[in-house]
């Protein structure tokens, strides 16, 4: 008897046809997928003894976080699972990459954005799971329109990372007329420390002498944020 059919292990070629992620996704489209199937077609192959089905499971249950799993980890970290090598790992690192550069990308269509909800709204599902914390701003045109969000740091926010020279240059270059901030908490509570505080301060007082005002900063946790300027903290 044959050894994968004893250990139960099938191979995607031997699933019948319309039961093929790949098959699945020409013939009826990429929402027809599960998680494991989309992230099975990234991986491409399993091994001897793993599908890359199977494959594709073991990385989604890793930590019990499913699909948050991948949004920050990195290749070393996919290498540890069994049936993933350097190669498959960046080929799914690449794929999550364009993921977020498409989600917080405006594209043709600018956002026009009215209230920290809405700015909130743009941003959440990026941000709430990073493991680190990120520092986006985001470069606002006369009509509150974004013309870019870009990270400015990566890492436990202090003075000496996120700089007000390396804000406003950006700004600067890209002609806004004004700017919010964004960072996440990775503990999921939003309640800003005093050196998110102070971080605030530095910067509106940078904008203030370049006329390029901060609207705003926004703290995001896990599907709540909070508002400096609603709470009156800025």
């Amino acid at each position: 008897m044959n050894n994968k059919k004893k250990m139960g292990h099938v191979t995607i070629k031997e699933l019948p046809e319309d039961e093929r992620p790949r098959e699945k996704l020409l013939r009826y489209g990429s929402t027809f997928l599960s998680n494991s199937e989309l992230l099975a077609i990234l991986i491409g192959t399993g091994t001897r003894d793993s599908s890359a089905l199977s494959v594709a499971n073991r990385i989604l249950s890793m930590e019990k976080a499913g699909l948050s799993y991948l949004v920050d980890c990195t290749p070393e970290e996919l290498c540890k699972v069994e049936g993933m090598g350097t190669a498959k790992a960046c080929k799914v690192i690449a794929a999550i990459e364009l993921g977020k550069r498409i989600s917080q990308s405006p594209g043709e269509k600018r956002y026009s954005v009215g209230s920290p909800g809405e700015v909130a709204a743009l941003y959440m599902e990026e941000m709430r799971h990073l493991k680190k914390e990120h520092f986006k701003v985001l470069f606002l045109n006369t009509k509150n329109e974004i013309l870019s969000a870009e990270n400015t740091s990566i890492g436990n926010l202090n003075s000496s990372i996120v700089h007000p020279r390396e804000v406003f240059r950006n700004a600067i270059k890209k002609g806004a007329a004004a700017i919010i901030v964004i960072h996440n908490h990775p503990s999921g509570n939003p309640t800003p420390s005093q050196n998110d505080l102070d971080i605030t301060r530095r910067l509106e007082e940078a904008g203030q002498l370049l006329g390029i005002p901060v609207l705003d900063h926004l703290i995001i946790g896990d599907g709540i944020f909070i508002s400096l300027k609603e709470k009156m903290l800025m």
